[in-house]
């Protein structure tokens, strides 16, 4: 699974819009990301 420029972008907003709404779900948006990434990159290396 290969994201590209554009998607990458449009979730940044999308992560960027929510943030400014709920300001204190930074956190959990934060460790989303950090996991999805890592599963992602774990998978990457199988």
């Amino acid at each position: 699974m290969e994201l590209s420029g554009v998607t990458v972008g449009i979730i940044t907003v999308a992560f960027g819009v929510v943030i400014m709404i709920f300001p204190k779900i930074i956190n959990y948006l934060i460790g989303i990301y950090l996991i999805i990434i890592g599963a992602l990159a774990i998978f990457q290396g199988l």
